[in-house]
């Protein structure tokens, strides 16, 4: 898959991503936190399926407050890596795997900056 055109981290937002096609798609905080990719996750997201009853972890994070993206990088040319305030580091999004989860497609593109360019 090729890579995405555009990539735009909002920290308390979530992710914003324009598609080779033209498309573009929004990714709430939470909603990339709960379907992050890492096998702890992928896990705990099978045991939630076999049964609803499934007590979830605590937070590792020591302080309270709205989930935040913290930190994020690209991974060679075919993902991003996000780390979020509760402290879940070991998800690395591929491109592929943020087009299957993605939800429905934003038509407008993304808010520009409001800093006047040079």
């Amino acid at each position: 898959m090729d890579a995405p055109l555009h990539l735009e981290v909002q920290k308390d937002r979530g992710l914003r991503v324009q598609w080779p096609d033209g498309s573009w798609s929004f990714y709430p905080v939470a909603y990339l936190r709960r379907l992050s990719p890492s096998a702890d996750m992928r896990h705990l997201r099978e045991r939630m399926s076999r049964n609803p009853l499934t007590v979830l972890p605590a937070s590792s994070a020591s302080g309270s407050g709205a989930l935040t993206i913290t930190h994020a990088e690209l991974v060679g040319h075919y993902a991003i890596k996000i780390v979020f305030s509760d402290g879940h580091s070991s998800g690395i999004y591929s491109w592929e795997y943020l087009r299957s989860i993605a939800p429905a497609p934003e038509d407008a593109p993304p808010p520009r900056d409001p800093t006047p360019g040079p």
